[in-house]
C-alpha cells in the first residue's frame, strides 16, 4: 500500500470511530452549543500550539457560526516562536490573564483543545473555567492522554475536568505513519479529525436551534456574489462583541 493510501485509510478508521463511538459526545456538545446560541451566551474555543488552528477552523469562515469567540494568544501559537509556544503551554498561571482578556462569564461554553490534555495552560484554563461556572467541552486524544501523567500540579488532565469529552481517536504521539529507514512516525491526524468533529457539533447544533425556531447567524463565503454584503453586515453588528472580528 502506498503511504498516502495508508494515511487515508487511518483517517477513514478514525472517521468511523467518531461516527460510532463519538456520536453521544458530539450530540451532547451540540446541545450545549444550541443552548448557548439560543440564550445568547458566548462560545469560546481555546487551544495551544497546533490546536489553536481548530479555534480558527470555526471562526469567520464560509458557513461558520458568527457567535464563535476564538481564544488566540500569540505566545501560545506558532507564527512568532514555535519552540517558545511549546514552552509557554507548559507554564501555569497564564489562564487568569487569558480569562480576563476574553471576558468569560458564568453560563458561557468553552471548548478546550489539547491532544495530550496534560500541559499547564490547558489544565489551568479548565480548572478556572470550572470554578467560574462555564460549561467545558474537551477535544482531546484519550489514548494519548491516558498514556502519561499530567504535567499540572493538580495531577489532573483536561479530560478529567471537562463536562463533555470529544475524543479525536488518534494514537499516542498523534503521528500515525511508519516508513522504512525513517525513525519515528510521521503525519498527524488530530487536526483532520478535530476539524471534522467540531463541524459535526456545529451542524447538529444549528439543526437543534432551527427545530426550536431559532436561526443562528452564519457567515457566507466572501468569494460568492453577495457574500461580502452578508459578512459586512454581520461584522458591523458584532465587531464590538466578538474579539478578533
Amino acid at each position: 500500500m502506498k503511504k498516502y493510501n495508508e494515511y487515508i485509510d487511518n483517517i477513514k478508521k478514525i472517521t468511523a470511530k467518531i461516527e460510532s463511538d463519538g456520536a453521544e459526545s458530539i450530540e451532547k456538545a451540540a446541545a450545549l452549543f444550541s443552548k448557548a446560541l439560543i440564550e445568547n451566551k458566548k462560545i469560546f474555543i481555546f487551544g495551544t500550539g497546533h490546536s489553536h488552528m481548530l479555534a480558527e477552523e470555526l471562526f469567520y469562515r464560509a458557513g461558520g457560526l458568527v457567535k464563535i469567540q476564538p481564544v488566540l494568544v500569540e505566545e501560545l501559537m506558532l507564527h512568532i516562536d514555535a519552540y517558545g509556544s511549546t514552552e509557554a503551554e507548559r507554564i501555569e498561571g497564564l489562564a487568569d490573564k487569558i480569562f480576563d482578556d476574553y471576558s468569560m462569564n458564568m453560563g458561557d461554553t468553552i471548548i478546550i483543545i489539547s491532544n495530550s490534555g496534560r500541559n499547564g495552560v490547558v489544565v489551568d484554563m479548565a480548572l478556572l473555567c470550572k470554578e467560574k461556572g462555564l460549561n467545558i467541552i474537551a477535544l482531546t486524544n484519550l489514548e494519548h492522554t491516558n498514556s502519561g501523567a499530567s504535567r499540572h500540579k493538580s495531577g489532573k488532565r483536561l479530560c478529567e475536568i471537562a463536562d463533555i469529552v470529544l475524543d479525536n481517536f488518534g494514537c499516542v504521539g498523534d503521528a500515525c505513519i511508519s516508513v522504512d529507514k525513517v525513525e519515528g512516525k510521521i503525519c498527524a491526524t488530530s487536526t483532520v479529525a478535530g476539524a471534522m468533529i467540531l463541524n459535526c457539533v456545529v451542524a447538529q447544533a444549528v439543526d437543534l436551534c432551527a427545530k426550536e425556531g431559532f436561526i443562528p447567524e452564519h457567515f457566507a463565503s466572501a468569494n460568492i456574489d453577495g457574500g461580502d454584503e452578508i459578512n459586512d453586515r454581520l461584522i458591523k453588528k458584532y465587531k464590538k462583541e466578538i474579539k478578533h472580528l
